[in-house]
C-alpha cells in the first residue's frame, strides 16, 4: 500500500506577506483559502476537510463559516511546529485516498511577527503543564530558552566534528536572498546579500549570525488536495504527491535532542528520507528542485546529508560552486526560502514545489519533473515528493 499517485494539489493561494497584517488571524486563513479554491476552479461547498497545524489559532468550524462550507466529514491537525507542514498534506492525501473527504485544504496563518514571536524567550513554554513543558524546564534555566540557542549548540558541535565553518553556513543564506531578489512576493525582494553581510551581521547565539536566522512573517498560506483523477479536470496543472512521510528519531526532543550519542545530524529527517524514496521510487539524484525548510542554515547542511545527497560532514563540499543555483544540479529554494521569502511555517516551500511543477515559478527552473520538499528540523519532522 503507497499513498503514490492517489492524491493532488489542486489549488494553491496566499495573502501577501508582510511584518504587520493590520487583521486577525482568521481573516488571513480565510484569505488564503478562498484564494487556493479559486486557482482550483472550486469554491468553499466542495470542501469537506480541512488539515492545519496544532499551533494555528484558527479553529476549522471558524474557517468553514466564515467560508461557507456546508459539512466537514474530516479534520485533522498535526503537532511540533514548523515538522507539520509537509505532514499537513500526508494527512490530506490519506483522507482523500481512503475516501473519508473529497476535497480538502490544508492552511496556515498567523501574525508571527506583529503578534505572537516565536523567536522570543517565552517563559510560559517551561511552565505549562504538560511534558513539553517538563522538556523545557531542563535547558530554559541554562539560557537556552529560544530557537536560535537551542539549534546553536548542534551548529557548534557539527562544526567541530566536520570542520565546517559560519562562511559554509552563510552560503545558504546568500543563495537564499539571491532567489528572494527576484520574487516579488518575497519580503526581501529587490535585497540580494553577500557572504561579507552575512559575516558582519551580529551575533544571536554564537555561531550563529543574525543572516542565518530565519525571518518572523505575517501571512497565510492554503493547498487544496484531492484525488488525482478529480484534480486532472479542474483548472489547474495537477501535481501529485508521489510520497509523504513523517519521522521521529531515538531520544527525540523539541530542538534540543541533546542526549543522543551524536548530536550532529538531524536522523528524524533520516527516517523521512528513507520512506520518500521508497515510496517515490526515486532517488536523490531524480530531485530537480530542493524546497529545503531553512528555519537555520546549519539544519540545511545536515538534511542534504540525512536525505542523501551526501555524506556525513560533507555538505559543506557539496553546496560549493554554483550547485546550489537555479542553473546548478541541485536548485535550493528558488522563491528565496524561509530566509528570503517568508516564514510561514514551511507552507509557501510546498506551494513553491507547486509552481515549479506547474511551469509558473517566478524563479522556474528547466525541466522539473521531481520537487522535494521538507519540514521543521530539529523536531520529529515531514517530507514530500511532488511530480507532474
Amino acid at each position: 500500500m503507497t499513498l503514490a499517485g492517489k492524491a493532488a494539489i489542486a489549488g494553491i493561494g496566499a495573502t501577501e506577506f508582510s511584518k504587520d497584517s493590520g487583521r486577525s488571524e482568521l481573516r488571513l486563513a480565510v484569505e488564503c483559502i478562498t484564494a487556493a479554491l479559486d486557482d482550483a476552479g472550486l469554491s468553499p461547498a466542495d470542501v469537506d476537510g480541512l488539515v492545519t497545524f496544532t499551533m494555528d489559532s484558527n479553529a476549522e468550524i471558524a474557517v468553514a463559516r466564515e467560508l461557507g462550507i456546508p459539512e466537514l466529514t474530516f479534520f485533522s491537525r498535526v503537532h511540533y511546529g514548523g515538522g507539520a507542514a509537509a505532514a499537513t498534506i500526508q494527512q490530506a492525501a490519506m483522507a482523500v485516498a481512503s475516501g473519508v473527504a473529497n476535497v480538502v485544504v490544508v492552511y496556515r496563518a498567523f501574525n508571527e511577527r506583529s503578534g505572537y514571536r516565536f523567536g522570543q524567550v517565552s517563559s510560559a513554554a517551561a511552565g505549562q503543564v504538560n511534558t513539553s513543558g517538563v522538556d523545557n524546564s531542563f535547558h530554559y534555566p541554562m539560557g537556552i530558552a529560544t530557537p536560535a540557542a537551542t539549534v546553536a549548540m548542534s551548529a557548534r558541535r557539527y562544526m567541530h566534528e566536520y570542520g565546517a565553518t559560519s562562511e559554509d553556513f552563510g552560503t545558504i543564506a546568500v543563495i537564499d536572498r539571491k532567489h528572494a531578489a527576484t520574487n516579488p512576493n518575497a519580503w526581501f525582494y529587490g535585497k540580494p546579500i553577500t557572504l561579507q553581510d552575512h559575516q558582519e551581521s551580529r551575533w544571536v547565539a554564537e555561531p550563529l549570525h543574525l543572516l542565518d536566522c530565519c525571518q518572523e512573517s505575517d501571512g497565510g498560506v492554503a493547498l487544496v488536495v484531492t484525488s488525482a483523477e478529480r484534480a486532472r479536470d479542474l483548472r489547474n496543472v495537477p501535481v501529485q504527491v508521489a510520497a509523504a512521510a513523517q519521522g521521529s528519531g531515538p531520544d527525540q526532543y523539541i530542538m534540543t535532542s541533546y542526549y543522543r550519542d551524536a548530536i550532529s545530524g538531524l536522523p528524524e529527517m533520516g527516517v523521512v528520507a528513507r520512506q520518500l524514496w521508497r515510496q517515490s521510487g526515486i532517488s536523490p539524484g531524480d530531485v530537480d528542485v530542493a524546497v529545503l525548510y531553512d528555519h537555520f542554515t546549519p539544519y540545511v547542511l545536515m538534511q542534504l546529508e540525512e536525505l542523501g545527497f551526501c555524506n556525513r560532514g560533507e555538505a559543506p563540499g557539496f553546496i560549493a560552486g554554483d550547485t546550489l543555483e537555479l542553473q546548478g544540479s541541485l536548485p535550493l529554494n528558488p522563491h528565496g526560502g524561509q530566509l528570503g521569502e517568508a516564514y510561514i511555517h514551511g507552507m509557501n516551500g510546498i506551494a513553491e514545489g507547486v509552481r515549479q511543477l506547474r511551469g509558473t515559478a517566478v524563479n522556474q527552473v528547466e525541466s522539473v519533473q521531481h520537487v522535494l520538499v521538507t519540514a521543521g528540523t530539529g523536531v520529529p519532522t515531514s517530507g514530500l515528493v511532488l511530480r507532474n
